[in-house]
């Protein structure tokens, strides 16, 4: 969702900035479109990243004997996909 509304934004900007040919005393609108693209350029780049990224997850498995004594250890890594996106 954030890559869309990066998108959206960089477009809303890009229409105020070189589109619009409204002048308006108190507000800058060519400001306020390179703003507008700016923080969508931004948007875009942080759902890219956060798209991409990948979480890493190590598990550890022990193995005691009768002793309490550790007979061997095991590690394995896996990739696993970042659930909160």
């Amino acid at each position: 969702m954030s890559i869309g509304a990066g998108i959206f934004l960089f477009v809303v900007g890009a229409v105020i900035r070189f589109a619009l040919n409204v002048e308006v005393s108190w507000l800058d609108l060519p400001l306020v479109g390179n703003l507008l693209m700016g923080a969508g350029v931004l948007i875009f780049v942080l759902g890219l990243v956060f798209t991409f990224r990948r979480r890493r997850s190590v598990s550890t498995r022990r193995t005691v004997n009768g002793h309490g004594e550790v007979d061997g250890v095991t590690r394995t890594t896996r990739e696993v996909d970042d659930p909160d996106l």
